[in-house]
């Protein structure tokens, strides 16, 4: 088990689910990966669930309240910054909208939503108190991230002058797939355009490290999860299926070949 108490910028440091049944979720999460529900009061009638796992913070969830009304369940995926009202400012010159300018959650730290120039949300987060995601390399812990969009070129520019990535493909991959590196790290990727759905918007996809795909797909369905991708192999990357929550939030789950 690797511990994490520190994101470099640029890093995947914190997922949120934003859902229509805090506690269905709650209930379909904690059995599918073992976390552990901690909910935190909100309000009169709401709280914050931060989920753990093996005793650190790995994700967190929330009802969805009126002014989201519209946006189906989904996945909120936060990327470290210094300063996010730097990296705000910084995206909206870039061709980003500010969705939500920069903001004191308590004296966890501060985020802003931005809206990348394809179409995909994503949130900065300047940590202070909260580090975010204190586990990697476990099952159930976070281990990627895709980015689903239409123009991968422009989305490449983007990322790249934003966070200072480097997006480029894979040696000896004919795909198409661009991988993100940040630093010495790979941490996700842009698959090209035409093997998205065209009618799904863009988005940013988390995806779950597990010990056996095809165990925890099967596990996921008898909760009531639906599967985009059923369980699929990837020669010399792995293992993966797509699937979508009971109340319909999209992630991934994976596996890499060489520890099968």
């Amino acid at each position: 088990m690797a511990h994490v108490d520190k994101h470099a910028p640029g890093d995947f440091c914190w997922i949120e689910l934003a859902t229509t049944d805090q506690n269905a979720a709650k209930s379909f999460y904690s059995s599918l990966f073992g976390w552990v529900v901690n909910d935190m009061p909100m309000g009169p009638d709401s709280f914050y669930t931060i989920f753990r796992l093996q005793a650190r913070d790995c994700a967190a969830g929330y009802t969805m309240g009126a002014q989201e009304q519209g946006v189906p369940p989904h996945w909120n995926l936060y990327i470290a910054v210094e300063n996010a009202d730097a990296a705000a400012g910084k995206a909206a010159s870039l061709g980003a909208k500010v969705l939500a300018p920069a903001f004191d959650v308590f004296d966890a730290g501060r985020m802003a939503v931005l809206e990348d120039p394809t179409g995909a949300v994503f949130i900065v987060w300047q940590a202070k108190r909260n580090a975010g995601i204190g586990i990697t390399g476990e099952p159930g812990a976070l281990c990627w991230a895709d980015l689903s969009t239409g123009d991968p070129g422009r989305a490449q520019k983007f990322y790249s002058d934003l966070f200072g990535w480097e997006i480029s493909p894979g040696e000896k991959d004919p795909s198409g797939y661009l991988h993100i590196k940040n630093g010495d790290r790979f941490i996700g990727g842009i698959p090209p355009a035409h093997v998205r759905d065209p009618n799904s918007p863009p988005h940013w996809l988390i995806y779950f490290y597990v010990a056996d795909v095809d165990a925890s797909a099967a596990k996921a369905k008898e909760l009531g999860a639906n599967f985009y991708v059923p369980p699929m192999s990837i020669e010399g990357v792995g293992r993966m299926a797509v699937m979508a929550d009971p109340q319909g939030a999209v992630s991934a789950i994976f596996k890499e070949s060489h520890k099968q």
